[in-house]
């Protein structure tokens, strides 16, 4: 079984959110990460791009696929997490302690639209 996190938030195309005060890291689960396979590259967007929650933020391929990351959130990118630039493996190594992006959120109401871990559990389990 997939590692989940509680108190995170998680969507149906298997990104998370972690909430820290006004901002949200987001990257992909360990159930993602263990679907694709060997993660190769992630490509992701600048810092102060915008991203809107049911849109596409940038992409993760692997070995196996290439995957569109779709943005659980709105808000701006105030970070990118540039260690996966050269080493995106980490993606696999530990999906939750390497984020792929860092936002300001324009509206935590979209939260309540997303699941939390139990939920999360109960649909990879289907």
């Amino acid at each position: 079984m997939s590692k989940v996190i509680e108190g995170l938030y998680y969507s149906e195309s298997h990104e998370y959110v972690k909430v820290e005060g006004e901002y949200g890291y987001i990257g992909i689960t360990d159930f993602a990460q263990s679907q694709l396979g060997n993660v190769v590259y992630v490509d992701m967007p600048g810092e102060g791009d915008e991203v809107t929650a049911g849109e596409p933020f940038g992409a993760v391929e692997s070995v196996k696929a290439a995957s569109d990351l779709i943005s659980p959130v709105s808000g701006e990118v105030v970070e990118v997490n540039t260690a996966l630039e050269d080493t995106p493996e980490l993606v696999n190594e530990d999906a939750f302690a390497n984020w792929i992006i860092k936002v300001k959120l324009s509206d935590s109401a979209e939260l309540d639209a997303l699941m939390d871990a139990a939920a999360y559990t109960a649909a990879c389990a289907e």
